[in-house]
């Protein structure tokens, strides 16, 4: 199965239940909003994904290979951008992309025109030699999104990428997420807690106390009301 696929996935903490039974699939190609209120259970999901830990319970594919079974393979398929920042505040915009690029194997010539072709696509070829910690909080999460791109991965997977950002910052970077989805064929799970980052065409997932809700086109979800109500409705979390 192609795109990425959670099935019957529990997680806990001690005898805190994070995840039960969470099942959905993302088609290739297809932006899947994960919606859930903080708590929800978002970021241990997104653990999990990126196998920081374990669960025995369940089953995670990523573009095709299973997790459990071929750890490497479903890895190499997916871009992370994490809730918390993690680039190097201290190296050039440039340096931090070939950096990365030579954790996947790439150098010289080639992590260079991987690098160039992320900062053309997001606008900031004129910031290459900046610092990092001379940027604002949008070029850095733009950068981020660069960075995750160069070794050219399948599944994009983005941890509430918009945090602490202005409105207009929001947008243009949901914006060109959904690019990245309908003109290169990448399949996005986006977290988010807030409703206004969802589109109307988008496949939706409700997460709440480590259950899923519903999941299918946010269209079809929220159906005559706005998202925002349903989602209050749902969850007693105004979004």
């Amino acid at each position: 199965m192609t795109g990425l696929s959670v099935q019957n996935l529990s997680y806990a903490y001690g005898t805190k239940q994070a995840l039960d039974d969470v099942s959905f699939h993302v088609p290739s190609g297809a932006f899947c909003a994960l919606l859930g209120p903080n708590g929800a259970g978002k970021s241990t999901l997104f653990g999990l994904l990126t196998r920081l830990f374990t669960s025995p319970q369940g089953r995670i594919e990523i573009a095709g290979q299973d997790m459990a079974r071929n750890p490497r393979n479903a890895l190499k398929n997916i871009g992370v951008v994490f809730q918390q920042p993690t680039l190097d505040l201290d190296l050039s915009v440039q340096l931090n992309l070939t950096y990365f690029a030579a954790l996947h194997g790439l150098s010289g010539k080639l992590a260079r025109s991987r690098a160039d072709a992320a900062l053309d696509r997001l606008n900031m070829r004129d910031r290459s030699k900046e610092t990092v910690r001379d940027l604002n909080g949008g070029h850095r999460r733009r950068l981020e999104i660069a960075r995750c791109l160069i070794h050219r991965p399948k599944v994009l997977l983005l941890d509430e990428p918009t945090v602490g950002l202005d409105t207009t910052t929001r947008r243009a970077i949901t914006d060109y997420v959904h690019d990245l989805s309908v003109n290169d064929g990448l399949t996005v799970l986006w977290a988010t807690h807030l409703t206004d980052e969802v589109q109307n065409s988008d496949q939706l997932v409700i997460l709440h106390k480590g259950l899923v809700l519903e999941t299918g086109t946010c269209s079809t979800i929220r159906g005559a009301i706005p998202l925002n109500d349903h989602f209050l409705n749902r969850t007693g979390t105004d979004a």
